[in-house]
């Protein structure tokens, strides 16, 4: 047990794969509960189906390549985060929302960010991964297309290379912070699906996630299960953080409000498209 932090009953919620527009609907319902004060603070793991190109909230979308994504049938959204873009396939992802008067997530957006990186540490440490966290932020990162390109601030790195990536959105009184963590698969797939000036500058990008990203499955030699990992990241989030789990589900208020979300932001082309970028979180 961590005694830096009065122990805390968050819930946790291990949802069934979903589409990437209702993945982020269910993310901001839950941020909207929060906010309210009729939600508790919430662990969420979850993953995609069908595989995802997600874009941070201010990506242009022209960094799409529509054709290529359209014919390998993957889905395309806009987060409610910042960063760049992610291919969420063969993953686990995690979301992170509660109010800044729990003293995990109080004060600035790196002091969160932090104290977040202990739990995500952990939990990669008890998959026996050579992990380490990135002190460091490279000031070009922001202009490049591909979030794996580059670890930022407090992240998590294994042989040195990005195998975590994270972005937040901050409300009045709470935040949302979610990342993706890639189990297994190719993670230059992402550039096949994203726009280059030439096929030589998209083998280049391909080039450059390779040296600098890595997935978990590459850094032990084995593939790691989805529910192994969520079982990491539970037992983590309970010692790291000093945080009671308990299991539970979305309420009638937060399906209603994903519902809502899903149709009328995360599942509409305008939102997609940046159209209406602007728009609140929930």
């Amino acid at each position: 047990m961590n005694d830096a932090f009065p122990q805390s009953a968050w819930r946790l919620i291990l949802s069934e794969p979903s589409s990437g527009a209702m993945n982020m609907a269910i993310d901001s319902a839950i941020l909207a509960g929060v906010e309210e004060g009729l939600s508790p603070p919430t662990l969420r793991l979850y993953s995609w189906n069908p595989p995802c190109l997600s874009l941070g909230y201010n990506q242009p979308y022209s960094d799409v390549d529509i054709d290529q994504l359209t014919s390998r049938h993957w889905d395309v959204i806009r987060r409610p985060t910042g960063g760049r873009a992610i291919l969420h396939t063969d993953e686990l992802t995690y979301a992170v929302i509660g109010p800044y008067s729990d003293p995990r997530l109080s004060g600035s957006l790196m002091n969160s960010y932090r104290n977040i990186s202990h739990a995500l540490f952990d939990a990669l440490s008890r998959l026996c991964l050579p992990v380490e966290v990135h002190a460091g932020k490279d000031p070009q990162a922001h202009h490049q297309p591909v979030c794996f390109e580059n670890p930022s601030d407090f992240e998590i790195t294994a042989n040195g290379k990005k195998i975590i990536g994270s972005a937040q959105a901050r409300k009045k009184n709470c935040l949302l912070q979610h990342g993706s963590l890639p189990l297994s698969g190719d993670l230059t797939r992402i550039t096949q699906v994203l726009s280059y000036p030439s096929q030589k500058a998209r083998q280049q990008a391909g080039e450059i996630i390779v040296q600098k990203a890595i997935t978990v499955g590459e850094a032990l030699g084995e593939v790691i299960s989805w529910i192994k990992a969520s079982q990491a990241f539970k037992a983590a989030f309970s010692q790291a953080l000093n945080i009671k789990l308990e299991e539970g589900e979305l309420t009638p208020k937060e399906m209603d409000k994903a519902g809502q979300l899903l149709s009328d932001k995360y599942g509409h082309p305008d939102w997609t498209q940046g159209i209406s970028p602007k728009k609140a979180v929930y």
